[in-house]
């Protein structure tokens, strides 16, 4: 096992290591449905969070950001507003994603692609903005989320860290997602795969290491938004019905590339049969139905809605939801603590035989303040 305190980095849901105490190790363990739990995953029902940064304040963000006029919406396609079926649609739908229900968007603006590298540096070189993953952490906002004995990390682990993948030596436990996480000092959206990698000439992958108050920043200097859930999904099923891929009902290992997404047995053999070990640039993949590329597998797309295992049932005695914003209260019953926000698309790390992120109702969540090698966003404008 390493570290403890990589373990309390990833989630707060996997055993502490044999130098902490029993208590410490019953606390971890948090009781979840059998339906949405059966597997911890690259896609697990609890991602790994990135807790307790020393974050900007509102008003600092507010002086460093200036909203930009996006009245020509460069770079995007208009989605046609409409009603459409919103939730599972095949056996591996979890719990999260039913009842499905009837929902009624207005039209709006999309990315084409996924927000890339280029895109986020000219953000960056406008205004100065420092992301979660480039700060430290803050020890006394960590603790409130940890048992009441949990020992302060030294300061060398407090630094600004981010999540990044490593392969294991071979076949490993399913359950524990420490054992290809590693906690990296210096990963960033400058250095995806650690302190010593580079985004030099790779101006059009998607950037990465990206939190959702990163996204939201991005999103205000841009003069856009983050996606709702229901605007995501309804985008990503490009306007077909009841299919579960954004390209219809074909596998995701049957025929044609269709994403990018890991092919072999995870987390130690990737065949890497497309051609990309990790993210591939955008556009390297087929668009969907309105034209959206990489909606699909690639990187997790963060959303605005706050995530909540059970807002589905609210519309059971709803007809139809218009322009849904999400619920008012985040909860996961695998983290009751921690707000989380919704993620959706899946990633270069989800595999059919395990794990189906890229299916259009596939729901994912983590805290705000997430960073990890395969989170991203896309942006959308009204």
């Amino acid at each position: 096992m390493k570290n403890n305190f990589l373990i309390i980095f990833l989630g707060l849901s996997l055993f502490i290591s044999v130098n902490s105490s029993v208590a410490q190790q019953k606390s971890m363990k948090k009781p979840v449905s059998k339906k949405t739990t059966s597997k911890k995953t690259c896609c697990t029902t609890t991602i790994p969070n990135r807790l307790g940064t020393n974050t900007t304040s509102k008003s600092t963000v507010s002086n460093l950001l200036k909203i930009t006029d996006n009245k020509n919406h460069e770079g995007m396609v208009w989605i046609p507003g409409g009603t459409f079926s919103m939730g599972g649609d095949n056996d591996q739908a979890r719990q999260d994603e039913f009842p499905k229900h009837q929902v009624k968007l207005n039209g709006f603006f999309m990315d084409v692609t996924e927000v890339t590298n280029a895109q986020f540096a000219k953000f960056v070189a406008a205004t100065g903005y420092v992301t979660t993953a480039e700060k430290d952490i803050n020890w006394d906002e960590l603790k409130k989320q940890l048992p009441a004995d949990t020992p302060k990390p030294d300061g060398e682990t407090l630094k600004a860290a981010s999540l990044v993948f490593v392969p294991t030596s071979g076949e490993v436990s399913l359950q524990d997602y420490s054992q290809w996480w590693n906690w990296s000092h210096g990963a960033s959206w400058k250095h995806p795969q650690g302190k010593d990698s580079s985004i030099e000439g790779k101006d059009n992958l998607p950037v990465v290491h990206i939190s959702w108050d990163d996204a939201n920043a991005y999103c205000k200097w841009a003069g856009k938004r983050l996606p709702t859930e229901a605007e995501w999904e309804f985008a990503a099923r490009g306007g077909l019905t009841k299919n579960v891929y954004a390209w219809g009902n074909e596998k995701v290992d049957e025929g044609k590339f269709h994403c990018n997404y890991f092919q072999g047995n995870f987390p130690y053999k990737n065949e890497v049969s497309d051609g990309f070990i990790g993210s591939a640039p955008v556009k390297s993949f087929s668009a969907n139905g309105y034209g959206l590329f990489d909606m699909a597998g690639n990187v997790w797309e963060w959303c605005a809605d706050k995530y909540n295992n059970s807002s589905y049932e609210a519309f059971n005695k709803i007809k139809l939801a218009i322009n849904p914003k999400g619920p008012t209260k985040s909860y996961d019953p695998d983290e009751p603590l921690v707000e989380k926000r919704v993620m959706r698309g899946g990633s270069f790390l989800c595999n059919e035989s395990y794990c189906s992120g890229y299916r259009v109702s596939a729901r994912m969540k983590s805290s705000a303040d997430s960073s990890m090698e395969h989170l991203g966003f896309r942006c959308v404008s009204n």
